[in-house]
């Protein structure tokens, strides 16, 4: 075939008939080798089975839709067979097809596809937008585009200009080597694309103009308000897809990642540079994210790239406070204390009957483990990490206005999104309803028509109801749900611990032993729980019939949140603030089931206990979720993927099959659905980093190490294994930027808990300063622990065949109880009162003092870089001068008989492509009325 004689609009190519090598220089074209492919649309299509020698398929057996063989047609049946069930649909979807890409042909566009001439099989039509198209919908959209006119940005104070020197040439080597697309020193004046302005603009070259991201979005703005009757008036290829019309549609990837050859593409260069492991220690090449993924995508980058280089001081911080607890082990008066066996404290039994008596000496190693983390220096820790998120939000911020600034974001307006295929559907399903009244209702309810008549076209508070009852009940179920298992987790422990207490050789380490199979038994609950709630907040968002897709969007992302947050951190909740805290005394303990007691906390407190908790818990799920779900998963999907395209049976090119085309290698990638699970991963982080910080000053540093690796698998995955995303142009990170603020807000009262009530520090502080003969720890061990009585032991509740070498006349417990031989023996001593009133005055102390002082860096941090925002007033002048200037000189020209023709010649020629094929674009409509004004 002779690219020549191919039509400008709507190749339908034999793919039988050769191509020559010639015309197929590039795979991201059309056939002629000079359209740009823009869009792809996929479609999977099935003949109708038909006798041979009767039609194309040259064998007697009909391919149904799902790949399986159907059965012979009977026989002595002569020509096409009776349409069945899935012939007919079939019929009813290419139809529907053929007038969408009609349709799409009248908006301008030019579409090329092969023959259908196997008897099935996927077919792509390729969607190339050419320029009079472009220039209408970069005007409609108001696209920002550089104009003639360059600026040079003002640059800092002589001090801050040689410090940023400084810094540029240091991090040199941690540059990616990829082109300046924002340069530091100069700037294009930009403008919303005008075809009445053309002259503003450098245009060079009309097909590189826009670049590829640019034209896809104005391809994909162009099929989203595509109308197609056929299709009960579905507006748009979402609904298409959803109808299972096409199968996909997507932009094409600017070529391979791993071509061999000095060839570059923007993908290659990506990959290079940014997707892969071996260049973890480099900056992300954030301008080429966003050129080629779009601002959603490359916002989202950039944020999880500033959290995780904040996370860097917060880790040396955290490492600092870590490494001081081991300094200070040996010095720590109560550990050694408790680990003294001369003065040794008989401790009451932890179990009834099959429990001992039992030395406070033996729990030494659980004294020294929880100084490691129970020290003066975690509330410093948990005061800077408060801080720490403000500035991280207040850093975000900034970062936001400034890439804003640069990517041409400032004063763009919010589109007008079109509603989704389900809530269109639903409406339709209710104006069917309304229209099904009989003459006698309708002219009885005449008068209230009229008021009802907005309401007809869409859903209601009414209509959403019983959506919204089954999104309260059911996020209720799954809250008592992930309550429930950690109640029975918790039950768990109390009768393992009381199993292995009967045995003599698991007795030693039962503590130990039930701590860390209950936590490993959370973690799995919460990774399979995780999965679950995902899947639930996705079906209880689709049953409220949101209206566009950002509605859609948010409102699964508050679910999602809910339901994952609550199932990550109630465990540690349960540790951190519950646990111990409802156990009793002896001679009167609470108790679960007949003979077994609540479980208490460790001699050392229970920090050390939710330290265990929160690291093994955000380990767990950042090794498993990294390696096994966005590792794993993708890669088992890609197998059996390319294991049942190995055994179908197809019909295949050998020479297609050795070099296939770009949008079939697009196709074999996997769908991109969203950012979503990406963030709400990182958001969760955020939250072990920050919530319960005084617990595991180490948090930020496992968080670090995972960030590195994070930022690589995340980039790795949308360049080689996704098909390339529609690029979306947005201001900010959205909804998100509001739960990391309430994150970081909750933390302060939870830290502020912690410290107060799970650890030691409030008590060794009024101890100390109240209590103490000579202003030091001595003794605390001793005030901390009551004593009981043991004769006052329930009967049947002693230990059976005491080991104790002396009979034991008081035991000792943890907390602050008179003596027995009180007037009020075992009621609540005057420093319990002391120490309580104290942990409340902390609390509101510490929490008024950080939120002062996050207030503080809030003043302090302007939102706007005042570079910026001097920048952008610049600008504005700048555009004023520029427009006067060009005006000035078209009027000059127009001034000048010889100029002017020259002038109009030139332009003519210019705009001549731009006003011709008007006339084919929507006749009547507003876009092509507008298309036809484009001469200067």
């Amino acid at each position: 075939m002779d690219p020549e004689n191919l039509p400008v609009i709507n190749n339908y190519l034999d793919a039988s008939e050769p191509v020559s090598s010639e015309a197929r220089l590039s795979r991201m074209h059309f056939h002629d080798n000079q359209r740009k492919v823009d869009y792809v649309l996929a479609y999977h299509y099935r003949k109708r089975g038909v006798h041979p020698g009767q039609g194309s398929p040259g064998h007697s057996l009909a391919i149904v839709s799902n790949g399986e063989t159907g059965k012979e047609p009977r026989a002595g049946g002569h020509g096409d067979i009776e349409l069945g069930p899935l012939d007919a649909l079939e019929e009813e979807r290419k139809e529907q097809r053929e007038e969408f890409e009609h349709n799409l042909m009248e908006a301008g566009l030019e579409l090329e596809k092969d023959l259908e001439n196997k008897s099935q099989g996927s077919i792509f039509v390729r969607i190339h937008a050419p320029w009079q198209v472009l220039a209408r919908e970069a005007e409609f959209l108001k696209i920002k585009v550089p104009t003639k006119k360059m600026y040079e940005i003002k640059s800092e104070g002589s001090i801050a200009k040689k410090f940023n020197e400084l810094l540029q040439k240091l991090s040199s080597p941690l540059k990616p080597r990829v082109p300046e697309h924002s340069s530091n020193k100069m700037k294009n004046l930009s403008y919303p694309f005008s075809r009445e302005k053309m002259y503003l603009y450098n245009i060079q070259d009309k097909d590189t103009f826009f670049d590829n991201a640019t034209r896809s979005r104005i391809v994909h703005e162009i099929l989203k308000r595509t109308a197609c009757s056929r299709a009960n008036n579905t507006m748009g290829i979402n609904s298409l897809i959803a109808n299972n019309i096409y199968e996909a549609a997507y932009p094409l990837h600017d070529g391979e990642y791993d071509s061999p050859g000095d060839d570059m593409n923007d993908r290659k260069l990506l990959y290079q540079e940014w997707a892969r492991y071996g260049v973890f220690y480099k900056f992300q090449p954030i301008d080429l994210i966003r050129k080629y993924f779009g601002e959603k995508i490359g916002l989202y980058f950039a944020w999880l790239g500033l959290y995780t280089s904040f996370l860097i001081p917060s880790s040396v911080i955290g490492v600092i406070v870590f490494l001081y607890g081991c300094a200070t082990i040996e010095e720590d008066i109560p550990s050694k204390e408790m680990c003294d066996q001369q003065n040794a404290f008989t401790m009451c039994p932890l179990c009834d009957k099959s429990c001992d008596y039992w030395n406070l000496s033996s729990a030494c190693g659980t004294a020294k483990a929880s100084h490691l983390f129970d020290n003066p220096a975690t509330v410093f820790f948990s005061i800077f990490m408060a801080l720490w998120a403000t500035m991280f939000l207040e850093n975000w911020k900034r970062l936001q206005m400034r890439l804003g600034y640069f990517w041409d974001l400032t004063g763009i307006e919010e589109e007008e999104e079109h509603s989704r295929p389900e809530y269109e559907t639903k409406v339709r399903e209710k104006m069917l309803k309304a229209s099904g009244k009989s003459v006698v209702q309708k002219l009885g309810t005449n008068m209230t028509e009229n008021e009802d008549e907005d309401d007809e076209d869409k859903l209601t508070w009414k209509d959403r109801f019983p959506g919204y009852l089954v999104n309260f009940a059911s996020i209720l179920f799954m809250i008592a749900l992930t309550f429930s298992i950690v109640f029975g987790v918790i039950v768990y422990r109390i009768t393992t611990a009381a199993a292995l207490s009967l045995n003599k050789t698991t007795r030693s380490n039962v503590r130990v032993t039930v701590t860390a199979t209950a936590v490993i038994i959370n973690l799995v609950v919460i990774l399979i729980l995780d999965e679950i709630y995902g899947a639930v907040a996705t079906w209880l968002t689709k049953i409220e019939v949101p209206k566009t897709e950002q509605t859609f969007e948010e409102r699964l992302i508050l679910k999602a949140f809910l339901l994952k947050f609550v199932n990550a951190y109630s465990p540690i909740f349960y540790v951190a603030f519950f646990k111990g805290r409802f156990v009793g005394r002896p001679g009167s303990y609470v108790y679960v089931f007949d003979g077994y007691r609540m479980e208490e906390c460790a001699p050392g407190g229970c920090l050390m206990e939710l330290c265990i908790q929160l690291s093994i818990i955000m380990l767990g799920k950042q090794l498993i979720q990294n390696n096994i779900f966005e590792i794993g998963v993708p890669k088992l999907k890609k197998l059996f993927r390319k294991l049942k395209d190995e055994t179908e049976p197809r019909e295949t090119d050998s020479a297609h099959s050795k070099h296939p085309e770009q949008w079939d290698l697009d196709y074999s990638l996997e769908p991109y659905t969203g950012l979503t699970p990406e963030y709400m991963e990182m958001i969760i982080q955020f939250g072990f980093v920050t919530l319960f910080v005084a617990s595991f000053p180490l948090a930020p540093v496992f968080a670090l190490l995972n960030n590195v690796i994070e930022v690589r698998l995340d980039a790795k995955k949308f360049v080689t294994e996704l098909r390339r995303p529609d690029a979306v142009r947005t201001k900010d990170i959205g909804i998100w930027f509001d739960i990391l603020s309430g994150i970081g807000k909750f933390s302060v009262i939870s830290n502020a808990f912690v410290i107060a009530v799970t650890s030691d520090f409030i008590p060794r502080l009024v101890y100390q300063y109240a209590y103490s003969h000579n202003g030091t720890l001595h003794g605390f061990v001793n005030h901390t622990l009551s004593f009981f009585n043991v004769s006052q032991l329930k009967e049947g509740t002693q230990p059976e065949n005491s080991q104790f070498d002396q009979e034991v006349q008081f035991c000792r417990f943890k907390d602050y109880r008179e003596p027995p031989w009180a007037p009020n023996p075992y009621e609540f001593s005057k420093q319990y009162w002391s120490i309580l009133s104290a942990r409340l005055a902390f609390v509101i102390i510490f929490q008024n003092l950080v939120m002062f002082l996050s207030v503080l860096v809030d003043w302090m941090i302007p939102d706007i870089p005042t570079d910026i925002s001097d920048q952008i007033k610049k600008e504005k002048g700048l555009l004023v001068d520029f427009f006067l200037k060009e005006e000035h000189e078209k009027l000059k020209l127009s001034d000048e008989p010889g100029q002017r023709s020259l002038g109009g010649g030139r332009h003519s020629r210019s705009r001549a492509p731009s006003s011709a094929p008007s006339g084919r674009s929507q006749p009547g409509s507003i876009a092509s009325s507008g298309s036809q004004h484009t001469n200067v």
